[in-house]
């Protein structure tokens, strides 16, 4: 074999591993409950119901909705359905949920409204199987592990359609090595454009969704206008992945979703089912 020989076979072999990286976990039977329904990012929000809110959950179950959330843990165990870790944006006081105990939850009212914060717990009950939910677990403080496991203890006798993400891979390392049924994601976009403080070898892995052969996700949740990347026509083409794109803003974004045969995670108008 020549050198152009040698060369090229080099280079297929580390195309393959680059390949490989990408790899998640196929066939896991119930993805398919999580198809034939669009999730309302944080729940289906408006003026009078704020985000991730009991009147916003409320409101998408009404209209059929799936739902999107996000998980805190908080200071005493118990876990909060709110976006940020900080309250300032939400209820307009800066204090982080993660120093904050169940009673003091009735403190706070989201968006100048009579809605407070609710417990993980309470969502669960409202939806109780009605329609599937997409939980983000939002690590902070090194708690991924702890999070990881609160948010499945809850959900040991929760009988309804339901998957798990994370942008942390610290936190489908845990469900992978604990609790290898539940259905987990990936969450990630291209890094490189967006605000996150995070180093530049971080922002490689993460766009390129290169640590996928460690968490072995069953699906990958990309932000929509950051899909046209190799990673993840790798992910959806070549590995047979499924996606979910976040957030679709429009309807004609949403067409985009449907042509293109992925899950959608919607805000600020009401696609039809």
């Amino acid at each position: 074999m020549n050198f152009f020989g040698y060369t090229l076979l080099i280079f297929l072999i580390l195309f393959l591993l680059l390949l490989l990286t990408m790899c998640g976990r196929k066939d896991h039977p119930g993805i398919r409950r999580l198809y034939g329904c669009h999730y309302a990012h944080r729940g289906l929000h408006g003026p009078r119901a704020p985000e991730n809110s009991m009147a916003a959950f409320k409101a998408a179950l009404i209209r059929g909705y799936g739902i999107e959330l996000d998980v805190h843990l908080m200071k005493d165990g118990k876990l909060a359905v709110i976006h940020d870790a900080s309250l300032k944006r939400t209820a307009g006081v800066d204090v982080n949920i993660e120093d904050l105990t169940l009673p003091e939850l009735a403190d706070y009212r989201l968006e100048g409204t009579e809605e407070t914060i609710p417990t993980f717990e309470q969502v669960l009950e409202l939806y109780a199987g009605k329609a599937p939910i997409i939980i983000e677990l939002k690590p902070v403080r090194k708690n991924h592990a702890a999070l990881a496991k609160a948010v499945c203890e809850v959900l040991k006798t929760y009988k309804g359609a339901y998957c798990i993400e994370s942008f942390d891979p610290r936190c489908l390392l845990w469900l992978k090595k604990h609790k290898p049924g539940i259905i987990r994601g990936q969450l990630s976009q291209n890094f490189f454009k967006s605000k996150d403080k995070l180093s530049p070898v971080i922002k490689f892995l993460l766009t390129n969704n290169l640590l996928n052969f460690l968490t072995q996700p069953d699906f990958i949740a990309y932000r929509f206008e950051h899909r046209k990347t190799f990673s993840v026509a790798v992910c959806k083409k070549f590995w047979k992945m499924t996606c979910i794109g976040w957030t679709i803003k429009d309807p004609e974004m949403q067409k985009d979703v449907v042509k293109e045969r992925w899950l959608s995670i919607f805000e600020g108008f009401k696609p039809q089912q």
